[in-house]
C-alpha cells in the first residue's frame, strides 16, 4: 500500500475525503449516488459508513481514523519483522561450503571410479594371456 495514512485501499473508488464529505452531507447528487451505489456493492464500505455515522462529531471521526491508521501501521510493521526473521540470511560462507562439499564428493567419485577401472585392467590382461 503506497499511502499508509489512508485506511481505504487504493483500488476502492471512494477515498477518505469523499467518505468525510458523505458523512457531512456535502456531496453533489451524482457523487451521493455513486457513494451509495458503492455502499450497496461493498459490505465493507457499508459497515464502515454505518460505524462512522454513529460518531457525534467530526473530530471524533478523525481521531478514530488516526488511531486505526496507527494500529494498522503497527500491525503491518510487526508482520514485516516476522517475515524478515523467517527469511534465510545471506551467508556467503554457507554457499561456499556447500559448493566445496559437492566438488569434493565429485572428485572422490572420479578417483574411486578410476581406481576401480585401473585395478580391473591388470586382471583382464592376465586372463587373456
Amino acid at each position: 500500500m503506497a499511502d499508509i495514512e489512508n485506511i481505504l485501499q487504493e483500488d476502492e473508488q471512494m477515498n477518505e475525503e469523499q467518505l468525510m464529505k458523505y458523512l457531512q452531507g456535502k456531496l453533489s447528487d451524482d457523487e451521493l449516488h455513486a457513494v451509495e451505489k458503492q455502499m450497496a456493492d461493498s459490505d465493507f464500505m457499508n459497515d464502515a459508513v454505518e460505524g462512522l455515522q454513529s460518531f457525534r462529531s467530526k473530530k471524533n471521526i478523525e481521531e478514530f481514523v488516526g488511531q486505526l491508521n496507527h494500529q494498522l501501521l503497527k500491525q503491518t510493521a510487526l508482520k514485516v519483522r516476522r517475515k524478515e526473521k523467517r527469511r534465510l540470511k545471506k551467508n556467503d560462507w554457507i554457499t561456499l561450503a556447500v559448493i566445496l562439499v559437492l566438488l569434493l564428493s565429485l572428485l572422490g567419485y572420479v578417483v574411486i571410479h578410476k581406481l576401480r577401472n585401473s585395478n580391473s585392467l591388470p586382471a583382464q590382461q592376465t586372463q587373456t594371456s
